[in-house]
């Protein structure tokens, strides 16, 4: 299998390239980068993109299953408008890509309480993405919607306090939608999602998948 993974130099896409690798399922993984970034590995190539020209590189956007694990922060973006242009436009030109290349298999990190109508900018943001994904009618389309994504050595602050306080809440049986999942976990959901068979939309909470 060919697997396309963009978002590949963030916390939980270096976890997914690193699965793709130790997985035999996957004989090619193709990683969308700004730059050079991983080791050299017999199975990976990494091809070097700009994502407000994407297009350009639609000839190797074709496989059997696609990872879209792009994404900043408002801190990091500078605006909201900057945060969109990452979250929303760019993964949503990178489906779009996909769908016309013929890959059978999407699978989009999104967010727990992600909601198109949500007055909350995160939310709705994410919301709208799954919603125009939704919309390209991929055969198979997976959503996994974790609560707080746990970094390791994280120096962002305040996930770092909000990671200890939803894991005191967690303790007593609070918020457990919004419960953290590590980068290494996450990674190993999305890429045994990869397994499922089932075709049409699946919309999955991490606390879902757990279960299942």
């Amino acid at each position: 299998m060919r697997a396309l993974v963009i978002g590949a130099t963030g916390a939980t896409g270096k976890e997914v390239v690193k699965q793709l690798l130790e997985d035999e399922r996957f004989t090619e993984i193709i990683a969308f980068v700004r730059r050079p970034h991983f080791a050299e590995q017999h199975k990976l190539k990494e091809h070097i993109v700009q994502f407000d020209a994407l297009e350009a590189s639609s000839d190797h956007i074709k496989g059997d299953v696609a990872f879209s694990c792009l994404g900043t922060t408002l801190k990091d973006a500078g605006s909201k408008e900057a945060q969109w242009h990452v979250d929303h436009d760019y993964q949503l030109h990178f489906a779009q890509l996909c769908q016309a290349g013929g890959v059978r298999h999407f699978i989009l990190l999104s967010a727990v309480g992600a909601n198109p109508h949500s007055n909350f900018f995160y939310n709705k943001m994410k919301g709208v993405l799954e919603m125009e994904v939704k919309a390209l009618r991929f055969e198979q389309l997976s959503i996994i919607q974790p609560g707080l994504i746990l970094r390791p050595d994280s120096d962002r602050i305040g996930e770092i306090i909000a990671g200890k306080v939803l894991g005191f809440f967690n303790r007593l049986g609070l918020f457990k939608q919004f419960a953290g999942t590590s980068t290494k976990k996450l990674a190993r959901i999305l890429v045994q999602e990869s397994k499922d068979k089932r075709l049409g939309v699946r919309v999955l909470p991490v606390k879902e998948y757990q279960k299942s």
